[in-house]
């Protein structure tokens, strides 16, 4: 079974997931560690947990999602995953933290690229790839199916769903992801936001104002 552990971190209160089997492998999603103390609050429980970093995984690369990705590849040497749609994205994300008082002196590099129904390994479990556009063009989630959650970035927020006024942003787009590709998971699958507390496919389909 795949365990979820989240992390709160940088300026725009990003919701970093490391997912993992106990004392097993592990993956890091949207690694938006921005400083030392994120770094190695992140490393202090990968190492507590006895757990081995198999990879780094974005669901789209909005600066807040990508700041830590240099520095957790350097640690745990492993690769990144993301989406190719949002790799022009990554080349604007030093532009992007001056923009809000960060710092990246460095292009975070993105190894490998996922797609649609890609299946993500993890010790025997699986995690599968949807992909999602309209808060960016290469945006996704990753479902466990057999856990029943479903990490969703900045896609479907607990009674929201994502911006879709920056760069690559399209909201008819963003509502037909989320009802063809997301609603149509059961009721009580969990959702794992890029912002804010969990909620439920169920809650999503009978409260979300937008949807």
């Amino acid at each position: 079974m795949i365990a979820v552990k989240q992390f709160v971190f940088n300026p725009f209160q990003e919701n970093t997931y490391v997912l993992y089997q106990p004392q097993g492998q592990a993956v890091v999603v949207d690694a938006g560690c921005s400083n030392d103390n994120e770094v190695q609050e992140l490393i202090h429980f990968v190492q507590s947990q006895n757990l081995t970093v198999v990879r780094l995984v974005n669901t789209h690369c909005h600066i807040d999602h990508i700041l830590g990705i240099t520095a957790l590849k350097d640690r745990f040497g492993v690769k990144a995953y993301a989406h190719i749609d949002d790799f022009p994205l990554l080349q604007m994300a030093p532009s992007h933290a001056m923009m809000f008082g960060l710092y990246l002196d460095t292009v975070p590099t993105i190894d490998e690229t996922i797609n649609h129904n890609d299946v993500i390994e993890l010790n025997g479990s699986q995690l599968r790839v949807i992909h999602t556009p309209g808060h960016s063009k290469g945006g996704v989630c990753l479902y466990a199916e057999n856990e029943k959650f479903l990490i969703t970035g900045d896609t479907l927020f607990n009674l929201s769903i994502g911006r879709t006024d920056l760069t690559g942003g399209n909201y008819d787009t963003l509502i037909k992801s989320i009802r063809e590709q997301l609603l149509v998971l059961p009721d009580d699958v969990i959702v794992y936001p890029g912002h804010g507390n969990s909620t439920t496919i169920g809650v999503e389909k009978a409260s979300n104002p937008f949807l």
